[in-house]
């Protein structure tokens, strides 16, 4: 299978194509501000929802969601022009992780259980703002301003005509980017920021001739990984399969090692030893990935791969925490005594990195052309979308 179509089948954005209600401009001391003038759209509007958990045929279609509203001074409402599919979107469709999200959206447990239905998935958005918080100040964000985000699993997704987000989790789009090109990378680009310099220390100045190991490297975050961490002048290692070697030698990739052409443990352990190792596969792979750690110099391995949300689902919210809090910490002193640092790296809303990505995309500060390349990756899921969505519901 190509590389790419590979990578579609794992991800998927879309353009939503959904009239825009009518608007009116009015003018007051020099300041334009737009009103809804529709008053079917102030209350209602088109979104793909879920009335319960299961499998595509809960995704249900209708022009009758509620309408997204401000309730904070620094939230902001986007007019949605291009959404994104995530693999997390549908692991959440069939009831992963829905005892976290339903505390993080309740902590007080005052609501009634199934509260979050009618759920409206989609992690990525981009679009324009429509309507901005009494704290969301001008110089920030106005009415009219393209902006890209990735929306948190516990929020109202982008799959709907309009999502309300706080403006610490927005960023203003890059300018060399279509709407449906944008929609295919905050999610990812946030999630490898997280666990790469949230997590791993990892920033501009000090990521230069560090050597990184990433396992499992032809997936959607961890080809943004090594585009950010090349821009950043990061030596890149990546375990792949021989169909993904192209892609990601493309994206800049140092040095490729086959997974397919039997165990990878072998060949890196004959290199140089690396300050951080990003870990995507999990399982018997910790057993030996810390060894390819430099020791006592602060390396750190940080995995993808954890079983909080799978605790709290399984064990409930107090339980499934506590099993995961005396899991880390097992894990983080044992590594510890051998000199190497263990760390869970896991996605954060987070719209100043995003300014920061949005930047790096429209300088081209990659070996990669992310247009064309994130284009292309588009191109592919519109129709894989689309199919999906037919086959399944249509």
């Amino acid at each position: 299978m190509h590389p790419l179509r590979r990578l579609a089948c794992s991800r998927w954005s879309f353009l939503l194509n959904i009239r825009a209600p009518s608007v009116k401009t009015f003018s007051h001391k020099s300041q334009k501000r737009q009103f809804n003038t529709s008053s079917s759209h102030m209350t209602i509007m088109p979104a793909w929802v879920i009335d319960r958990y299961g499998s595509n045929s809960v995704l249900r279609y209708t022009k009758n969601a509620a309408f997204p509203i401000i309730n904070y001074p620094n939230e902001v409402i986007i007019q949605v022009h291009a959404a994104g599919l995530n693999p997390i979107d549908v692991s959440m469709r069939g009831g992963y992780g829905a005892a976290s999200m339903a505390m993080k959206r309740d902590p007080l447990n005052v609501k009634q259980s199934g509260s979050e239905f009618p759920l409206i998935l989609g992690r990525d958005v981009s679009g324009v703002i429509m309507e901005c918080g009494l704290d969301v100040a001008p110089v920030y964000f106005k009415e009219g301003d393209e902006v890209w985000a990735a929306i948190p699993p516990w929020k109202q997704g982008s799959l709907a005509e309009f999502v309300v987000l706080s403006a610490n989790e927005v960023s203003k789009k890059p300018k060399c980017l279509s709407h449906t090109e944008a929609a295919a990378i905050p999610y990812v680009a946030a999630t490898a920021w997280s666990a790469l310099v949230n997590t791993g220390g990892l920033t501009m100045d000090n990521c230069a001739k560090k050597r990184i190991l990433i396992l499992g490297g032809s997936g959607g975050v961890r080809t943004f990984s090594i585009q950010m961490l090349k821009a950043w002048g990061a030596h890149v290692t990546v375990t792949c399969s021989q169909n993904a070697e192209r892609l990601v030698r493309g994206l800049g990739a140092d040095h490729v090692v086959d997974y397919t052409a039997g165990p990878v443990e072998g060949p890196l352990r004959a290199l140089e030893k690396f300050d951080l190792v990003l870990d995507n596969v999990g399982g018997a792979t910790e057993s030996w990935a810390l060894g390819l750690l430099k020791p006592w110099c602060g390396a750190k391995y940080v995995t993808l791969v954890t079983p909080f949300l799978q605790n709290t689902d399984r064990l409930g919210v107090a339980d499934g925490m506590l099993q995961t809090g005396v899991t880390v910490a097992a894990k983080a002193l044992k590594h510890l005594t051998k000199g190497v640092h263990y760390r869970w790296g896991m996605f954060a809303p987070n719209g100043l990195a995003l300014d920061d990505i949005s930047e790096m995309v429209d300088a081209g500060k990659s070996r990669s052309n992310y247009k064309q390349d994130f284009c292309l990756w588009s191109s592919l899921t519109n129709r894989t979308w689309v199919t999906w969505l037919q086959g399944s519901l249509i």
